[in-house]
């Protein structure tokens, strides 16, 4: 009887990891680079709050609803949906997919023009924030690192299983 080499369920493994990296890496690195950003050069920040945004629509969103087709898949060929690490993904998914599409691509927006303004407004000089923007920024870097740390402990509940 003849085995396959590399059985479909492995191939839509790796396809979940490798959408689960792109698609989440930068949700765990972004509160580091922005941070980064806005100290090295502070006149970058609305142009790295747009490029969050875009990545958001672009990479995160369409790369969460494939790490979404290829776990449901898994789950059930594997018949791992009754398993706890099934469970916490499926919230994950939601709680990152909710706050990414109503928060995270919003406020980036917002917070784009917010900076824009506070820059022109200063001129030349140092760039002096606005109460506004840093309240606003502090909601998000929040919202950021929550997600960090939810898609940190949801790809240690996947592989410690």
């Amino acid at each position: 009887m003849l085995v396959p080499a590399v059985f479909f369920w492995q191939i839509a493994l790796a396809v979940h990891v490798l959408f689960v990296v792109t698609a989440f890496g930068i949700v765990v690195s972004y509160p580091l680079i922005a941070i980064a950003a806005e100290r090295l050069d502070p006149r970058s920040a609305p142009m790295m709050l747009r490029l969050r945004q875009l990545i958001g629509r672009s990479l995160v969103n369409p790369g969460l609803l494939i790490v979404v087709i290829a776990g449901v898949y898994l789950a059930s060929e594997l018949h791992q949906w009754d398993e706890f690490y099934v469970q916490w993904g499926i919230g994950a998914v939601l709680v990152i997919g909710g706050l990414e599409g109503m928060f995270v691509i919003r406020r980036s927006g917002k917070l784009a023009e917010l900076a824009q303004r506070d820059i022109d407004a200063s001129g030349v000089g140092e760039v002096n924030w606005s109460p506004e923007y840093i309240a606003a920024r502090g909601r998000a870097d929040q919202v950021n690192t929550l997600m960090a740390m939810l898609v940190v402990v949801t790809v240690f509940l996947m592989v410690v299983q």
